[in-house]
Parts: structure tokens; C-alpha cells; sequence
């Protein structure tokens, strides 16, 4: 079975994170632990995926975030005879953290798959295109979706495990540089730029949905006893009651 290397950013990724999600749904994942998770100390953030490449048996991938994405580059491209393939989602800017100098600028040796944001703060677009570029991966851009994490609605995400099987089936050939042909040559599933603005409308119906059901609940009650009813001036001037209540 392979080995699914799980390595959050700054802060690490709460139960409400895409990457517990993921963790949770793919086999024979480990979460990287930090010493401190508050503290981006490269050479420190790195050695623990080391120790983790070195110690998982067959082939191994990586789903990095933010600065995590930074330290899994860092420590994959020193063993990319045993990577084969890295979904990073996010990457900080190396600028930030003052260790742009320390990171590889050329083709990591294995599929990579780099996830970017048009309104990341802590990377700007063009950025994360020329890294991606630098380590040879393919460019996915969501469009305006915040830093990818929790706080900004991605909780569970299901593209992930779609870019992780590409990266999965990649693997099934011998050599690296096949790897490398057949994941360039596969269909790319690209999420959609505006998943994350369908993910908000969706959202925001689905509670006025229930605002909706939960005020003609309450008159209902109310008319039951003898009382008017008559809408919420919210409702009424949002033009989202079309009936009486």
C-alpha cells in the first residue's frame, strides 16, 4: 500500500481542514507532525518529512499546504527516487519566510501538481505560477478562494482526491521518467475557477432555505394560538416569500 504523507501548514489543519478530510479518506495516510507548529523553521519542518520519507515502506506521496508545502519541496527533492507525485495546495511564498535560496528551482524529478489561489495573501498568483514552473508542475489556478483552507470553505473537497488519483495512477509505471509521460499525458481534472463562489451561493440558499421553513414553522405556531402573522420586512423585501405566510 502506498504512503500518503499529510503535511499542514503553519498552525497545523483542524478537524474542519480539506487535509483531516482527505486523511480520513485515503488509505495508509501519515500526518506529519511538527515540533512547533508555530514556529516556520525550514530546516526543523523538512527533517520530520525526511525522517518519514526514509521510514515508509513503497512508493510514497505527498499533500503539503502553505508553508508545509515548502518543507515537503525542500525534503522530496533530496529523495525523489521515492516520491512519486506531490498535490501542493497553497504554498506560502518562500519570500515571507526569507528561504527562497534554500528551496530547488528546477523539475523536482517526479509528478507535482501545484493548487493556487488569485486572492492568497500569502502568495501572490504569479508567484505560485513560477514555482510551479520552477519544480516542472502542473498549474492549477481556483480563482479567487483565499488561502484553500478551512476559514476559507474548504472543508471537504473532493477535486483534492481527484488530483491525488492522477497522481496515483502516474505511479503505476516503472520508471520515473514514465511516470512523469503518463501523468502529463493524462486527462487533467481541473477544478473550476468559480468552485468556490458555487460553494458560497450553494451555501447561503441552503440557510435561507431553512430561515425560510423555520419562520413558516413559527407562524404556523403562532396563527394556532390566535395571533396575525404577517412576514419579516427581510423576507418580504427580498421578495422571498411569494405566498402568504
Amino acid at each position: 500500500m502506498p504512503t500518503t504523507l499529510i503535511v499542514p501548514g503553519l498552525k497545523s489543519s483542524g478537524p474542519t481542514h480539506w487535509q483531516t478530510w482527505l486523511e480520513h479518506r485515503v488509505a495508509g495516510s501519515i500526518r506529519i507532525t511538527q515540533r512547533d507548529w508555530n514556529d516556520p523553521h525550514l530546516p526543523d519542518w523538512s527533517s520530520r518529512i525526511r525522517s518519514e520519507i526514509a521510514r515508509a515502506p513503497g512508493s510514497i506521496f505527498i499533500v503539503a499546504h502553505s508553508f508545509g508545502a515548502l518543507a515537503a519541496v525542500q525534503a522530496a527533492s533530496d529523495h525523489a527516487e521515492r516520491v512519486t507525485g506531490a498535490l501542493l495546495v497553497a504554498p506560502a511564498d518562500p519570500e515571507i519566510f526569507g528561504v527562497a535560496e534554500f528551496l530547488p528551482a528546477k523539475p523536482l524529478g517526479f509528478p507535482v501538481i501545484v493548487v493556487a489561489s488569485a486572492n492568497d495573501p500569502w502568495m501572490p498568483l504569479r508567484h505560485a505560477e513560477r514555482w510551479a514552473r520552477n519544480w516542472g508542475g502542473e498549474f492549477v489556478n481556483l480563482g479567487d478562494a483565499g488561502h484553500i483552507n478551512a476559514e476559507a470553505g474548504f472543508g471537504p473537497w473532493p477535486e483534492a482526491l481527484t488530483m491525488l488519483e492522477r497522481l496515483r495512477r502516474a505511479a503505476e509505471f516503472r520508471t520515473a521518467s514514465e511516470r512523469l509521460a503518463a501523468f502529463r499525458l493524462s486527462h487533467s481534472v481541473v477544478p473550476p475557477r468559480q468552485w468556490f463562489r458555487r460553494q458560497r451561493t450553494a451555501r447561503l440558499r441552503a440557510d435561507n432555505d431553512a430561515y425560510r421553513g423555520d419562520v413558516k414553522g413559527a407562524a404556523a405556531l403562532l396563527r394556532d394560538a390566535g395571533w396575525t402573522v404577517r412576514a419579516p420586512d427581510d423576507l418580504r423585501a427580498r421578495g422571498q416569500l411569494s405566498a402568504p405566510l
